[in-house]
């Protein structure tokens, strides 16, 4: 049903004849385009010199005193005045189909990896109509990602949306690609926006590997294509993430990232006539990013899980593209440089990490170990600095003394190698976390009954405790 209601509605929505106008003027990345009545996001043809072979697509993005603003997907060489603009699409659609998977699509969503043309497809609109609040079931079950610290400390749910905060070069892309990899959803969609064209091929070929592509989508716009396709590419992306959804599937979408999206939209409303508001980014940038988030979610049918990455500009959590983005997300992930320059991978700083529906997919055993690690982790970062100049007394703070003691068992869980197998069995994961918690609980118990206040660590730098002195008898 839901398929029939796309086709009604792009029926209806069709051009019933002929429209088209002419070239004005260039202004800036804008064709001024007189005599063409089309609605904003309609697609239209430029037919440069009057030749058809030439022609190129652009896109509707505005309108000036009469005027029609058409932005060119793609360079605006050989646009001269008077250049026919013919209207082709008023609804923008894209296919989709199983055929898709393993398939790695430009932001158009047509195919670039040379494996022919895509078959077997089916039309859906671009932009439908979204899900009301109230149709929307809880999220009540974990998705296990692979990565042992997030299923463990910041468990996610299908249908979850949670966002990788992270500054350029910590890691980011690897820690997608081994969720890409071991995740236990049964189909990924990834959308790479504006990346560098060297990393979509790293991507595919290393991140994603011959392990996670058979069962994968890949849709890409690299940072030099136009910014309508970068901003069509996280559409893209997500028509085809609803598509295997209303299947009955538990998709992940990985969207790297929400900033280049944002810059891409903040090109069009500025070159479209927008006033630059925060920062330089105009309204409807804020107004475009819940639109694109609140895709993600759970169905009757399926879910979407949601992963999406968010440029830190040196380490500034409060920018505007982060602050927007946490508003909507239901949870962050945050990379430190911190530890990332300590060789800790992934760089999760966990305790600035959360995710909002962990207590709805974990139970109680599994919430109470993790804030017993959590509180251990936090005990050693407040007495880190003493032990680096040799100033922390050991026996002073139970608690730190047992964060001190159980470091390298906390270590363990958190840190991971990028290819280490078997690790996206959830339940094995918890297990861990429930072994760690009782050790750390056992190990408190015994310091606070068996230990006076300045006793020493049993970790075999012990420390001789001088005897109290006696005074001489007169």
């Amino acid at each position: 049903m839901t398929l029939l209601n796309d086709h009604i509605s792009m029926i209806r929505d069709a051009a019933a004849m002929e429209l088209s106008g002419g070239v004005e003027e260039i202004r800036g990345l804008t064709l001024r385009v007189s005599d063409l009545p089309v609605p904003v996001g309609a697609t239209v043809r430029i037919i440069r010199g009057g030749e058809e072979r030439q022609a190129m697509v652009g896109e509707v993005v505005g309108f000036d005193r009469g005027q029609t603003i058409v932005m060119p997907l793609g360079a605006s060489a050989g646009v001269r005045q008077g250049d026919r603009v013919v209207a082709e699409e008023y609804m923008q659609t894209v296919r989709v189909g199983t055929s898709l998977l393993g398939r790695v699509l430009d932001g158009l969503g047509r195919p670039i990896d040379g494996k022919g043309p895509l078959r077997d497809t089916l039309v859906r609109s671009l932009h439908p109509k979204p899900i009301e609040a109230l149709n929307r079931p809880l999220i009540s079950q974990p998705l296990a990602t692979g990565v042992r610290a997030i299923d463990a400390l910041a468990s996610v749910g299908r249908g979850q949306r949670i966002g990788i905060f992270a500054a350029p070069g910590l890691g980011k892309s690897t820690l997608l690609g081994m969720m890409a990899r071991q995740t236990s959803a049964d189909v990924s969609v990834i959308a790479l926006v504006g990346e560098r064209g060297r990393e979509v091929r790293d991507f595919v070929d290393h991140h994603l590997g011959e392990q996670g592509l058979p069962r994968s989508v890949v849709v890409c716009a690299t940072s030099d294509e136009p910014a309508l396709v970068r901003i069509r590419a996280a559409f893209v992306a997500a028509t085809i993430a609803e598509s295997f959804r209303d299947e009955g599937k538990d998709v992940l979408l990985i969207m790297d990232s929400v900033t280049r999206f944002c810059q891409a939209q903040r090109q069009v409303g500025l070159a479209a006539g927008e006033p630059p508001a925060t920062r330089g980014y105009p309204p409807s940038v804020f107004a475009m990013l819940p639109v694109l988030l609140e895709r993600s979610g759970r169905t009757e049918k399926g879910s979407i899980t949601g992963l999406y990455s968010v440029l830190v500009e040196g380490d500034d959590m409060n920018e505007p593209i982060s602050d927007a983005s946490r508003g909507v997300l239901d949870g962050h992930i945050v990379l430190s440089q911190r530890l990332a320059h300590r060789g800790h991978w992934p760089a999760i700083d966990i305790t600035a990490s959360i995710s909002r529906v962990a207590d709805a997919v974990t139970d109680v055993e599994h919430q109470s170990a993790r804030q017993d690690v959590l509180r251990s982790i936090t005990a050693y970062r407040d007495i880190e600095d003493l032990l680096n100049i040799g100033a922390y007394a050991p026996g002073a703070n139970v608690d730190a003394d047992v964060a001190i003691e159980c470091k390298p068992a906390i270590d363990q869980l958190l840190q991971q190698g990028r290819n280490e197998k078997g690790v996206s069995d959830f339940a094995r994961t918890r297990a861990q976390l429930l072994a760690l918690g009782q050790h750390i609980r056992g190990r408190k118990m015994v310091r606070t009954k068996g230990r006076t206040p300045q006793a020493p660590l049993p970790t075999g730098n012990r420390q001789a405790q001088s005897a109290p002195t006696r005074r001489a008898p007169a």
